[in-house]
């Protein structure tokens, strides 16, 4: 809803005021509005920028009882995102994850998750004693790509656990993949569970047609997204948005307050009302320029020989139900080499950095931060690129393949013990030949495909230890091990 109060900053106009207010201050923080800070972090940032760390002043209001101007800036942006509340979140989308989580399962309730959840879900099962039913998300080999899940997936498991207590879904992947979270939530409302949605890379879904639709449109009960990824606010900045009556409003409060911290950092929640204003008054010309500059550089990039750009024609439904085009995916494993080797050629010889690279691609966030120039470098760094490669007498990595999850990873799984039991656990170290059967006490992540293959409470199997090492041999890197090499393994003692 965009009123003429959108146009206003409640929040950030205070901090404004009260950062020019001359008055002699006995509190935190303790270099003073600067006075004291040093010499190196006064050469680093302005004196405005220090003047304006300011604490929980009366005329900026409480984060956690907000009756004033986060108030005021809060209801604007759940008027903005069609939420009936949103809440700002100063430690990032972590915090507004283990929240939501915190308020809807009790230690021993089951919650539905997918295996490449974010670690702040691993996190959220540790602090709440909830215990986990994982879900395999969609996996294209040929990309080597994680996609969502099947919503059909998702009914299948709440018949068979009836138990279940909460369905949370990653929407968008890291990658811009979406689930049909508008049929997830008809399924789960049907049997009167929420859908907490993990929405950290979609903070600008809902300001263009042409984008996904948001969680909450679709008819989440919590979406958490972090507003710094993707628009305008300050890095660790996030809102978590909720509606309808699923979620007790008490309890996310009470949850709220022992996920953030209590000294909030007014300059990342006056960037939250700035970017809500932003996008309030701009979001639609901001997203459809981004966008713009995103299709330029998938056009551009496909006519590179030996480069790859995704699209999500490219991959098979359920799995991948949508996709933000402003996300920019490039395959280059047809040049013979790994995308972590792509990625610090770009990055030290052109001067274009990726988000993230993987074994067979690198993947790009293209925002409204970028400019036509930036996508003129960064095709002229691939155009470079190429063309070293071509003329280039170094053996290549074509041999390279990924593995990849079952053929039944839409299947759902329990794990032996609860992530929070195998976080208190005594533990030990024992060689591989002696893990198999074992729980193990560590999240073990492949890259590829980047779905966690061991979860803390798991058993450790035969299957597991062979998928890793074939990863590995073939240039994949393995996080999370106690041993890089994987010689040895930390289970929970029998």
């Amino acid at each position: 809803m965009r009123t003429p109060k959108q146009r206003t900053t409640p929040l950030l106009s205070q901090l404004l005021i009260s950062s020019q207010r001359r008055h002699a201050g006995f509190y935190t923080p303790g270099h003073k509005q600067g006075k004291g800070a040093s010499a190196a972090l006064r050469s680093l940032l302005t004196k405005f920028t220090l003047a304006a760390d300011l604490p929980e002043l009366p005329e900026l209001d409480n984060l956690f009882a907000p009756e004033h101007v986060i108030a005021e800036a809060q209801d604007l942006a759940a008027q903005l995102y069609g939420a009936d509340t949103t809440y700002f979140l100063a430690n990032g989308s972590t915090c507004g994850i283990e929240a939501a989580v915190l308020a809807t399962c009790n230690p021993g309730d089951r919650i539905l998750i997918p295996r490449n959840a974010h670690r702040s879900v691993l996190s959220a099962l540790v602090l709440s004693g909830a215990m986990p039913i994982y879900l395999q998300p969609a996996y294209d080999a040929d990309w080597d790509l994680a996609g969502g899940i099947d919503p059909q997936a998702i009914a299948t498991a709440l018949d068979t656990y009836s138990d279940i207590r909460a369905v949370l879904l990653v929407s968008p992947t890291y990658h811009g993949i979406c689930s049909d979270l508008k049929t997830v939530a008809a399924i789960a409302h049907s049997r009167n569970i929420p859908l907490l949605v993990d929405e950290a890379h979609g903070a600008h879904f809902g300001f263009y047609p042409e984008l996904p639709e948001s969680a909450i449109a679709a008819g989440a009960d919590i979406a958490v997204q972090s507003t710094h990824k993707t628009l305008g606010a300050l890095t660790q900045a996030a809102m978590l948005h909720i509606q309808g009556n699923q979620i007790d409003r008490d309890r996310l409060n009470q949850a709220l307050q022992l996920t953030q911290s209590t000294s909030p950092n007014y300059l990342l929640l006056a960037s939250l009302d700035a970017a809500r204003q932003q996008m309030a008054v701009e979001g639609q010309f901001l997203i459809e320029r981004t966008l713009k500059l995103a299709i330029e550089a998938h056009q551009t990039l496909s006519k590179i020989s030996d480069l790859r750009v995704f699209e999500l024609a490219d991959a098979a439904p359920p799995g991948f139900f949508d996709w933000d085009a402003t996300r920019l995916t490039v395959d280059v494993s047809h040049l013979g080499i790994t995308g972590f080797d792509a990625d610090e050629w770009l990055h030290s010889k052109a001067g274009v950095t990726a988000e993230l690279p993987a074994l067979k691609h690198l993947t790009f966030i293209i925002s409204l931060g970028n400019t036509a120039e930036d996508i003129e470098q960064l095709a002229s760094g691939f155009t470079r690129l190429t063309k070293e490669r071509h003329n280039s007498s170094t053996p290549s990595n074509k041999s390279i393949k990924v593995a990849h999850p079952p053929e039944d990873y839409q299947s759902a799984s329990l794990p032996s013990r609860s992530p929070r039991d195998a976080f208190f656990s005594k533990t030990q170290i024992v060689s591989t030949d002696k893990a198999i059967s074992h729980i193990s006490a560590d999240l073990i992540c492949p890259y590829p495909p980047g779905i966690p293959l061991i979860f803390p409470g798991e058993i450790i199997t035969a299957d597991a230890i062979a998928q890793l090492q074939d990863i590995q041999a073939a240039g994949g890197i393995i996080l999370g091990s106690s041993d890089a090499q994987l010689n040895y393994w930390r289970v929970i003692c029998q």
